[in-house]
């Protein structure tokens, strides 16, 4: 089997380090380097469970514009980034690329849209991809091709495809931005509609197949009550009087195109990473590095 490649989600990587490891773990000049630092092990430990034929760091907006002139409230509970992080943010390009990664930026857009579009140009090409996220969004890329790598406990890896999809939602990966739509995104601050939680959810997409027909069926059985004609009264009416909301959901769930080159085969360059790991005063990165560069 080739070997797949790899998109890292590198907005998730640096807040998921910056609040898990101390901000005491300082660099040059006593900056802080604890996001950065996470987010380079957690990379490793991928490449180490699933070596790749290449790395892309994908990085973008916190918040498509797009997505909050559909919907203001779109990521408006989300605090703003602390200060100490959004240093390193800027820092983190110059990091990922010395290894030889690929570095991403989504722009206007966010990291999850540009993931997708690697993944997708990658399984068009014939190769496999994997999507190392916490995402729920980009349970929507998956296919037999591409699959979500979900980070565990002391560095377990699970691949998550069509078959893990289905069994955790009861959909399959496509219907994902119909499902986030109906039963919302509390992480998006998108409610859903009312009422409707996962479970009934996936049932009305079972039995309609789309946030469309589930939309048509309860607007013919909203004009039927009170016998309701195939839903439940109560439902369909939550459903009809949120039709455009839900469908503004599903769209701001919808994963964006960019055109995007497939990158060519390119191992980790361990002793271009330590270099400017060492730069950045992060002594046991850069020496576990170099201990990597001349295995």
């Amino acid at each position: 089997m080739p070997a797949p490649l790899l998109i890292a989600d590198i907005p998730w990587l640096l807040y998921r380090a910056f609040f898990s490891l101390p901000k005491s773990i300082k660099g040059s000049g006593e900056r802080p380097v604890n996001a950065l630092l996470g987010t380079v092990n957690a990379l490793l430990s991928a490449i180490d469970a699933r070596p790749p034929r290449a790395v892309v760091a994908c990085f973008g907006a916190e918040q498509a514009r797009y997505r909050v002139e559909a919907y203001p409230p779109y990521h408006a509970h989300r605090d703003p980034m602390p200060a100490e992080l959004a240093e390193q943010w800027t820092r983190a390009p110059g990091l990922l690329a010395s290894f030889g990664w690929t570095i991403a930026d989504a722009e206007n857009l966010e990291a999850d849209d540009a993931m997708g579009s690697f993944a997708r140009a990658e399984a068009r090409a014939g190769g496999r991809a994997l999507l190392l996220t916490a995402d729920r969004d980009l349970y929507q890329a998956v296919n037999q091709r591409v699959a979500v790598l979900e980070m565990g406990k002391a560095g377990a890896f699970a691949e998550l495809g069509p078959e893990q999809v289905l069994a955790r939602y009861s959909i399959s990966p496509e219907l994902v931005p119909d499902f986030i739509a109906l039963r919302g995104d509390p992480s998006d601050g998108l409610p859903g509609a009312p009422g409707v939680g996962a479970k009934t959810a996936a049932e009305l997409l079972q039995a309609h197949g789309s946030l469309e027909a589930v939309l048509e069926t309860a607007r013919k059985a909203d004009a039927a009550r009170p016998k309701g004609a195939g839903m439940r009264p109560r439902t369909a009416a939550a459903l009809s009087e949120n039709e455009e909301l839900l469908r503004t959901f599903k769209q701001i769930a919808t994963l964006q195109r960019i055109d995007v080159a497939r990158p060519l085969d390119h191992d980790t360059d361990f002793a271009g990473g330590a270099r400017v790991a060492r730069e950045l005063g992060m002594r046991r990165l850069a020496d576990r590095l170099e201990k990597l560069a001349t295995a």
